[in-house]
């Protein structure tokens, strides 16, 4: 976090005080009479103990951002700052923590007092409207202790850079039959699956739900169905093009394939990634789609590549970036 440039601007009231002690300055130049001068002493004094005041109060103010675990494009993200009053002794009054907006409106927090060593932490929704690194930008932090004459402000710029996802959204039907043709598969073994496998006795532990009525009414005997295992088959999404000439359509087609591979892993498939200038090797779980989707976020145009022919397990869903 960079040292904070502070600035200070009079209100109404303070224009009203400054012209007043302005005024009788010079009645007191011309007149000489030293009631005039001890009220424009008084008002100076008020400017001068309202600077001092002010500045104690921005004075060991800490910020640090905290960011989301996720954050996707055109997505609300949930993004916060930790205010804390770093002085020993002294409280801050009258603290506003103004965080600007791409709309123009902005936040603005109030912090009425905060007590020496304390901290308090704000949190508010945002939306990245595109992927990639993306950083918090700055926030004001603004107090009119202790006579609302001035206004002292600083702005903090906060070093904290966050990776956007491109945008997740749901596949449309067409893509999902395509990518269901990849799966799933038939394994020849004993598993978790809906088709039968083999029937056998029943045995103490057994689902009931397995249990094959027929077999039993006919043997006199329970008898339970065993389903065979399934297993998806491996897909690898595949980007093509260069995604140079339409920008817009290349974040299209990175959200697209961002949707598919989380779809995918959702569904327990194996998923692999490739491109120009990308790869993401075969994998399935959580993990692995944050793998794909930090390399679709921080992906950039390049000369396209001809995608490797995959092994006869492995289905190819292609995507367009132009």
């Amino acid at each position: 976090m960079r040292r904070p440039r502070r600035s200070i601007w009079p209100t109404r009231e303070g224009w009203w005080c400054l012209s007043a002690a302005l005024g009788l300055g010079l009645a007191g130049l011309n007149t000489g009479n030293n009631l005039v001068y001890l009220l424009c002493s008084f008002l100076l004094a008020l400017v001068l103990v309202s600077g001092v005041l002010s500045e104690q109060t921005l004075r060991g103010i800490r910020l640090t951002p905290i960011l989301p675990g996720e954050a996707y494009a055109g997505r609300p993200a949930l993004v916060g700052l930790t205010v804390r009053n770093a002085k020993r002794r002294l409280a801050s009054w009258a603290l506003s923590v103004e965080v600007p907006a791409e709309d123009g409106e902005g936040r603005a927090f109030h912090l009425p007092r905060l007590p020496a060593g304390e901290e308090r932490v704000l949190t508010w929704a945002t939306v990245f409207p595109g992927r990639g690194r993306q950083g918090l930008g700055g926030v004001r932090v603004v107090t009119r202790y202790p006579f609302g004459l001035f206004v002292k402000s600083q702005t903090v710029r906060l070093d904290a850079v966050l990776l956007v996802y491109p945008a997740v959204g749901p596949v449309p039907p067409a893509r999902r039959r395509e990518a269901a043709l990849a799966g799933p598969l038939a394994r020849r073994r004993r598993g978790r699956g809906d088709d039968l496998y083999d029937l056998r006795p029943y045995r103490p532990g057994d689902d009931p739900r397995l249990i094959h009525w027929p077999s039993s009414a006919r043997t006199g005997r329970l008898t339970v169905r065993e389903l065979e295992d399934e297993a998806t088959r491996d897909v690898r999404l595949v980007l093509t093009g260069e995604g140079r000439r339409d920008p817009a359509r290349r974040e299209t087609a990175l959200s697209e394939a961002a949707s598919l591979a989380v779809h995918l892993v959702r569904e327990g498939g194996a998923v692999a990634l490739s491109g120009p200038g990308i790869a993401v090797p075969l994998g399935r779980g959580r993990g692995h789609a944050v793998r794909i989707l930090t390399a679709l976020a921080l992906f950039e145009p390049g000369p396209a590549a001809e995608a490797p022919p995959g092994a006869a397990s492995l289905r190819d869903l292609r995507v367009s970036l132009d």
